[in-house]
């Protein structure tokens, strides 16, 4: 699961990772907390500011190899910012008021 928020365009990126014992034990927690880092790293260096993301790693998240682990956190965070971006045809923000 992946929650985005955007912030200030000036604010750096933020990213959390939530990661319970229901994924496994220890070094598997570690494991896939070290991948998610990863791929945080990936959107922070495409998207160095304004937006703050916190990703919840499933128990499925411990059986996902690499490829898998990042298609997928790729995806959710292309739908969460499409969610957030404002609309360029209706000229709606985020909150449903309009810009312009």
């Amino acid at each position: 699961m992946l929650y985005a928020a955007l912030s200030d365009d000036g604010a750096p990126s933020r990213f959390g990772f939530i990661v319970s014992k229901a994924v496994g034990n220890a070094v598997t927690r570690n494991l896939v907390k070290r991948r998610l880092r990863e791929v945080g790293a990936e959107t922070l260096r495409e998207r160095p500011t304004g937006v703050d993301v916190v990703v919840r790693a499933l128990p499925a998240a411990s059986s996902a190899d690499w490829t898998a682990l990042r298609s997928d956190y790729a995806s959710a965070l292309r739908g969460a910012l499409r969610r957030l971006e404002p609309s360029q045809e209706s000229g709606a923000s985020p909150d449903g008021t309009e810009v312009g």
